[in-house]
């Protein structure tokens, strides 16, 4: 018999979910699409984007997903037989750099593994190694949705810095913007991509680039052949539709507009980022549980390298496979599928996904779900977790 007859709760690291709020702003007949409140709208879409992201740069709306704006990013600021530097610390890193070389960039790959952030001694040393500046741009992933590591951006920055390299500093936030701290302006980041279905709670079909003065630089010299991915007519358009080339995505606006009139206007981003601090801690307090008498543990063993909007786990002896289809047959509870990475393979590991959207009722209801379904399928353990999360909630 399955208990799973309520509301199901998908806490997969995007879609996150999705505000009653947010679906009912999309509720609503087609607009205008040449004039009138949409212009509008969009012009606040805009403005509160740059909020979230800190930045006075250009945000740029495509109709896409992360995948997308990876490629949009690249075509505005490196030329085909260009090179860039790809750091790794999971599969999306990896995949950043497969998509450059899918459109003839030159990708050279740091892989600093799965379990912790990457190194950004070693990146400087690479770079001052370049005397000729071929390295067009750096690409880094702020928190890698595959394995949970959270990267160390501005210290990134600092070590490029020092070593007087000309590279663009570029950053995938798809899987961190809205949920961790990430300043485009104060920690120097040149070119950002994010998306709209992970922290800003809008569902899939939107994605952002964000560029500063210096990329603008780059990119007004750097050869185009997709007039749907250049950046420049959408941040200076004569007309409307040439921010959407072509028609507006209409609805999505409306829903993150919505969205984020709820992150900025109202929670603000810092009671939303220190609220995701605290959910994540609560997590890795029921994780770390787990693993002192379990089959269990936390992929990143560092809490500072870890992600505040998704958390990896994974066995070294358990098929955990059984356990994700008990939470959502029995209880109703998706978690994250396993991407597999380094030694794991995809059926040892899940993630849990707890950004945008959530409060105690749902993370706490989440990871009791686990906790029974480790029981059920006798999974070793330990025991406490679900009150040692409490803890962390309650202090």
């Amino acid at each position: 018999m399955t208990h799973s007859f309520g509301r199901d709760l998908f806490m997969t690291p995007g879609p996150s979910v999705i505000p009653d709020r947010v679906l009912n702003a999309m509720h609503k007949p087609a607009p205008n699409i040449y004039e009138g409140d949409l212009i509008d709208t969009v012009d606040g879409i805009l403005q509160n984007l740059r909020k979230v992201a800190r930045t006075t740069g250009d945000p740029t709306i495509y109709i896409s997903n992360g995948h997308g704006v990876w490629e949009a990013a690249l075509h505005n600021v490196v030329a085909p037989g260009e090179k860039v530097l790809c750091l790794a610390t999971g599969t999306f890193g990896n995949g950043w750099a497969d998509t450059a070389s899918a459109m003839g960039i030159e990708a050279e790959i740091l892989d600093f593994g799965t379990a912790a952030r990457f190194n950004s001694q070693k990146v400087a040393e690479v770079l001052a190694l370049d005397t000729a500046n071929e390295i067009k741009a750096v690409l880094a992933t702020h928190t890698d949705t595959s394995s949970s590591v959270s990267n160390d951006i501005a210290g990134l920055r600092q070590a490029m810095d020092e070593t007087g390299h000309t590279a663009l500093l570029m950053v995938d936030c798809i899987a961190s913007l809205g949920c961790e701290p990430f300043e485009m302006d104060e920690w120097g980041v040149d070119v950002m991509v994010a998306g709209c279905q992970k922290g800003l709670m809008t569902p899939p079909g939107m994605a952002f680039t964000f560029h500063n003065s210096k990329a603008a630089e780059v990119s007004a010299r750097t050869p185009k052949t997709s007039p749907y991915w250049d950046w420049m007519p959408r941040t200076d358009p004569d007309r409307f539709y040439m921010r959407f080339a072509g028609t507006p995505p209409t609805h999505h606006l409306f829903g993150l507009d919505e969205a984020l009139r709820m992150i900025v206007a109202e929670e603000g981003i810092e009671n939303v980022l220190a609220r995701h601090t605290k959910q994540a801690q609560a997590v890795w307090a029921a994780i770390d549980t787990w693993a002192q008498k379990g089959a269990i543990r936390c992929n990143v063993s560092d809490p500072e390298h870890r992600s505040t909007a998704v958390t990896t786990v994974v066995s070294d002896s358990v098929d955990l496979l059984p356990l994700q289809e008990w939470c959502k047959d029995q209880g109703g509870l998706v978690l994250g599928v396993g991407i597999g990475f380094g030694d794991y393979e995809p059926h040892q590991i899940f993630r849990i996904g707890h950004m945008g959207h959530m409060n105690p009722v749902m993370l706490l209801g989440a990871l009791s779900t686990i906790d029974a379904g480790l029981k059920a399928l006798q999974i070793p353990h330990g025991s406490g977790a679900i009150e040692a999360a409490g803890r962390v909630l309650s202090a």
